[in-house]
């Protein structure tokens, strides 16, 4: 009778034993810089501006759609690079529409 109630406690610690581990904890999320943060909301305002003035080219909507990819994983220097990206080709579309008009035959 002994033996099968050392077994019985055994199995039970070795069961309550099993349950006693740890979840790991999640890792923090990395943030983004102030600096990434800004050039951000620049490159949103600039291309929400160009796509008012219809001079939204797709290179910039695809800089941003990557800017905005990278600050969801928390890289701040590929924030920077493609919010600096879509902002030049804002620039460029916006002034495109300076450009005059081209007319061909009379």
């Amino acid at each position: 009778m002994s033996k099968v109630l050392l077994a019985l406690t055994s199995a039970a610690l070795i069961a309550l034993a099993g349950c006693a581990t740890q979840q790991a904890a999640e890792p923090a999320k990395p943030t983004l810089s102030a600096e990434a943060k800004a050039a951000l909301a620049a490159a949103e305002a600039a291309v929400k501006e160009a796509n008012a003035k219809f001079a939204l080219w797709t290179t910039a909507d695809d800089a941003l759609k990557a800017a905005q990819a990278a600050a969801e994983k928390g890289d701040s220097e590929t924030v920077i690079k493609q919010s600096k990206r879509a902002q030049e080709q804002v620039k460029l579309g916006i002034a495109q529409l300076n450009y005059p008009l081209l007319k061909i035959g009379d």
